[in-house]
C-alpha cells in the first residue's frame, strides 16, 4: 500500500502554488534540497514523474491530481483544527492568530464587479482567500486541474468530483453610448450597421457579444457578421469604454444601471437580452469553511440576481 507523506504533498503542492522549486521551499521554510527531496520520494512512492522540471516548473497530469488531493487534505485539517478550537482565532493580537483555512476560488470579472465581493469579503474575515478571475465558461478548467476548490460559473454541469448549485441569471443587454448610436446606428441596429459598428469584447474568451452578433445572422438568414473588434480586460473599464464610445457591448443590468439612469449608455436592443446563468461549483468533500463561503454567496445571490 502507497503510503502519501503529508511533508511530501505539501512540497507538491507549494511547487505547484508557486511555481518553482526555490519558491516552493521559501514558502515551506525549507532548503530547495529538502523540496527536491521530498519530491524524489513522492515519485518513487508512487512510481510516477509528478513535475517537469523547469522554469516554471509544470505538473504532470498524476501531478494534478495528488495536489488536487493535498489541498482536499489542507482544507478538511483546518476545519478540523476550527471544530477544535485550535483553528482559526479571532483574537487582534498578531502572535496569537493561527493560520486560516486556505480557499482558491475561481469568479467572473462582471460578478465581481456587481455582486460577488461583499461576502467574499464577509469570508475574509474567517478564511484566506485567493480569487482568480476567469471567464464564465472557462472556470471549471480551474476547478478540474485542482487550481481551484470552487467557482462561480455558467456551467451548469458539475465537475466530475464537484457538485453545482445554480444561484441565479445575470441578465446582458447590447447597450452603447448615445453618440455611438446615433453615429452607428441612425436607422436602427439592422444587420448592416452591425456589420460595421465597432464591438468591444473583455478578451478573445469573450463570447457574449458573438452570440449575439451570430443570433442576428441566424435569424436573417445571413452570413457570420465580422465587425471591427476592440478588447479592454477589465470589468470597470470596459464598461467605460462602451460610455466612452469605443464600441457596443453586452454589459449587465447590475452594472450598467446607473450608467443608464444618468443617460451615459443607452440599450439599442432590448428584445434580444440574454440570462447567463450564474452556478456555484465546489468539490464534493466535507468542508466547513467552503460550506459556509458557499452559503454566504447563495444569500447574496438571491438578493442580487434574477
Amino acid at each position: 500500500m502507497v503510503d502519501l507523506q503529508p511533508d511530501q504533498l505539501r512540497a507538491l503542492e507549494a511547487i505547484a502554488a508557486t511555481g518553482t522549486f526555490d519558491a516552493a521551499a521559501r514558502r515551506l521554510g525549507v532548503t530547495p534540497s529538502a523540496v527536491s527531496q521530498r519530491m524524489r520520494a513522492l515519485e518513487a512512492a508512487v512510481g510516477q514523474v509528478l513535475v517537469r522540471r523547469g522554469k516554471p516548473a509544470e505538473l504532470t497530469p498524476p501531478g494534478r491530481v495528488l495536489v488536487r488531493h493535498a489541498r482536499h487534505l489542507a482544507l478538511q485539517q483546518a476545519d478540523v483544527l476550527a471544530e477544535l478550537g485550535i483553528g482559526a482565532n479571532p483574537d487582534p493580537d498578531p502572535d496569537a492568530r493561527v493560520p486560516l483555512p486556505e480557499i482558491t476560488l475561481v469568479v467572473s470579472g462582471d460578478a465581481l464587479t456587481t455582486w460577488a465581493l461583499p461576502p467574499l469579503v464577509e469570508a475574509s474575515t474567517w478564511a484566506r482567500l485567493e480569487v482568480l478571475r476567469e471567464d464564465e465558461e472557462h472556470s471549471v478548467g480551474l476547478l478540474r486541474d485542482g487550481t481551484a476548490v470552487a467557482a462561480v460559473t455558467s456551467v451548469a454541469d458539475p465537475v466530475p468530483g464537484c457538485r453545482a448549485t445554480l444561484l441565479g441569471h445575470m441578465r446582458y443587454r447590447p447597450v452603447a453610448s448615445p453618440a455611438f448610436v446615433d453615429r452607428w446606428f441612425p436607422r436602427g441596429a439592422d444587420l448592416d450597421a452591425l456589420s460595421r459598428a465597432p464591438v468591444l469584447a473583455f478578451d478573445r474568451k469573450d463570447d457574449l457579444q458573438e452570440r449575439y452578433l451570430r443570433l442576428r445572422a441566424e435569424e436573417a438568414g445571413a452570413t457570420p457578421l465580422d465587425p471591427p473588434r476592440h478588447f479592454v480586460p477589465a470589468s470597470n473599464e470596459f464598461r467605460r469604454a462602451v460610455e466612452l464610445g469605443m464600441g457596443w457591448g453586452m454589459l449587465p443590468d447590475l452594472q450598467a444601471a446607473h450608467a443608464t439612469r444618468a443617460g451615459r449608455l443607452v440599450g439599442f436592443d432590448d428584445a434580444r437580452a440574454t440570462l447567463v446563468p450564474q452556478h456555484w461549483q465546489q468539490w464534493r468533500l466535507h468542508s466547513t469553511s467552503l460550506d459556509r463561503l458557499a452559503d454566504a454567496l447563495v444569500r447574496a445571490a438571491r438578493d442580487a440576481l434574477t
